[in-house]
């Protein structure tokens, strides 16, 4: 069973599943075996059709997002990795402005440690 299978998240795609991980996926959500999900498809696939069941299939795989490669451990994290599996492009913007203004921080700091009145306001508190 996946270690994401309780998380409070919707279906994932299993990143070492056979195909797509589609099946792996669903197994993992719903806590059942692999095995009797691919025995399902594969009596699905016989009773309807080859086109209908790989369609679906094909589809499924690509409305599912594909399984976190590291747990989630917060909502910061699990809202980032929604928003990543959307659009990479919105998410690099959000790390991007968020390392400015780390950055803007660490150079007010150094500003303040290499200036000089802050050698003398240590001698002088010390």
């Amino acid at each position: 069973m996946s270690k994401y299978r309780n998380s409070g998240r919707g279906i994932y795609r299993s990143r070492d599943g056979v195909i797509l991980g589609v099946c792996k996926g669903l197994a993992d959500y719903y806590d059942l075996s692999v095995f009797w999900i691919r025995v399902v498809m594969v009596g699905v696939l016989l009773v309807s059709g080859f086109w209908p069941v790989l369609g679906i299939y094909f589809i499924a795989a690509l409305f599912m997002k594909p399984e976190p490669v590291q747990p989630l451990e917060n909502e910061d994290e699990r809202e980032f990795y929604h928003s990543y599996v959307h659009s990479p492009s919105s998410a690099a913007q959000r790390l991007k402005k968020k390392f400015q203004d780390l950055d803007r921080r660490i150079r007010r700091m150094e500003d303040t440690v290499t200036g000089r009145d802050y050698e003398w306001e240590r001698k002088f508190n010390s």
